[in-house]
């Protein structure tokens, strides 16, 4: 693994340190009776914002009120996060290829499920509705999107990464571009340099 790799892993690294002190995701809904709008976002060991509010506007419809006792991901996230800086840290020290390769895989399939199960969670939130609830359009259902704007009713929900989302996306990209570089660029430089002349 090169120097100049193992710099970027570890920069990489450090920049993921920042997401634990700041909002992971931003969820905002905008509608004509709430013009400064309501937005709640989503930390990896808590929620902030407008919840209760947000919470009540919801229970109109059927859905679930929100609580961080619906996240149990919010007991361990954090550990889970500072595990891959703290691996990825080691990895940029050793800098041996086969170790970044297994960090790069694991910290992929975390990314990945972490996402896959943020939007389990605003499926069955917009999908398993109190049929009890007050007001009830058959046939309705009121999922987020996992990220982009939509039209919920009379709101207007939009849900994308925030502060602490973005940077472990610029981490993950950085780990990324390194992967391919170490992995199949590398790898056809040293080919090529090796590759006998011909007569």
């Amino acid at each position: 693994m090169k120097k100049r790799s193992a710099i970027l892993i570890s920069l990489a690294c450090l920049l993921m340190i920042g997401s634990l002190f700041v909002p992971l995701w931003d969820i905002t809904l905008d509608a004509p009776q709430y013009p400064e709008g309501l937005s709640m976002q989503i930390w990896l060991s808590k929620l902030s914002g407008d919840v209760s509010t947000i919470s009540g506007l919801n229970h109109y419809i059927g859905m679930k009120a929100i609580s961080e006792e619906m996240f149990p991901e919010f007991g361990y996230m954090n550990y889970i996060v500072i595990g891959v800086i703290i691996s990825g840290l080691i990895v940029s020290l050793l800098r041996k290829k086969w170790l970044f390769a297994t960090w790069f895989i694991a910290f992929l399939i975390i990314a990945a499920a972490g996402v896959y199960d943020f939007y389990l969670w605003e499926y069955d939130y917009g999908h398993n509705l109190d049929p009890r609830a007050a007001i009830k359009i058959p046939g309705m259902t009121y999922q987020p999107p996992l990220i982009g704007c939509q039209e919920l009713l009379n709101f207007y929900a939009c849900s994308f990464p925030s502060t602490g989302g973005w940077l472990i996306v610029i981490s993950g990209t950085t780990a990324f571009l390194v992967f391919v570089d170490e992995m199949f660029l590398n790898r056809k430089k040293r080919e090529h340099s090796y590759r006998p002349i011909q007569a």
